[in-house]
């Protein structure tokens, strides 16, 4: 068996914090590409920042609350290789941020879990594109004890199985349903909530007995619950695309951040908390 040392350890770690400053800092090139509305993928988007020596100031990330925990350690690395510079963040349902974005909510960058989010953004002109930069995929949620026993999406048809939902017009939930069409099965929650993390928030008390979420939120919740894995002949997925917004107060740094979520840094923070790519 190969021993490794401590130090080895801590060269290597020192070297995987390199890579990701390096690659989310203001001097870091990226691709420059427009991506119009109807685009479902493209290159990265053209950062002024990329040339600049510095950057500086503050930006709000409007972020599907799917997002959080990836969006928050990419944050935390962006704002380590600006130094002066702030991320901060708000998580919830893409419509309601989608919503809140046209109504002229102060914003710079939009990450949305769906394309049809971002698509009334863009069209309400305050984006000029959008770049897909991740891909997500349902699985059911269940307390760790699993006491309705669900072993598959059938099972949470059952009327004996309390089950948690997204609102309808929630990414979450529109996908859900696309899992229920493909497994022909009618499932009548006893909870429909705001937003995935809602979701899982039942799932976590015990409240209910399945909620469907994304394999992100399972991973996410470690021990508080038990994912049960649906099967891809009746899995849905979405498509995450990220912008920076035309009015955005900070534009140069709004472009920076979104450049570094479509990095290889920002992508391995993504892809470890188990989004794939799109």
């Amino acid at each position: 068996m190969r021993r490794i040392t401590v130090t080895t350890m801590a060269l290597g770690l020192a070297s995987i914090t390199a890579v990701t400053l390096a690659a989310c800092s203001s001097g870091s090139s990226s691709s420059s590409s427009a991506v119009a509305p109807a685009t479902t993928s493209a290159t990265p988007a053209t950062t002024s920042a990329s040339a600049s020596a510095s950057l500086a100031g503050s930006i709000t990330v409007f972020a599907a609350s799917s997002l959080k925990e990836a969006f928050t350690t990419i944050g935390q690395q962006f704002e380590a290789a600006n130094p002066g510079t702030k991320v901060t963040f708000s998580f919830g349902a893409s419509s309601t941020l989608a919503t809140q974005i046209t109504s002229g909510a102060p914003a710079d960058v939009f990450a949305s879990a769906s394309p049809k989010n971002m698509t009334q953004v863009v069209s309400a002109g305050d984006a000029t594109g959008s770049t897909n930069f991740v891909k997500n995929v349902m699985e059911i949620a269940v307390p760790p004890a699993n006491p309705a026993h669900v072993a598959s999406v059938a099972d949470l048809a059952k009327s004996s199985v309390k089950v948690a939902l997204c609102q309808p017009q929630v990414p979450c939930g529109t996908v859900a349903a696309k899992v229920f069409k493909n497994a022909k099965v009618t499932v009548k929650p006893v909870t429909l909530q705001p937003d995935v993390k809602s979701v899982l928030t039942q799932v976590e008390l015990g409240n209910v007995d399945a909620g469907v979420v994304y394999v992100t939120d399972v991973n996410a919740a470690g021990a508080k619950v038990k994912g049960i894995v649906i099967p891809d002949a009746v899995n849905a997925s979405t498509e995450y695309p990220i912008a920076a917004l035309s009015h955005s107060a900070n534009l140069a740094l709004a472009q920076a951040f979104e450049a570094c979520v479509l990095s290889d840094a920002g992508q391995s923070v993504l892809t470890a908390d188990k989004f794939e790519q799109p």
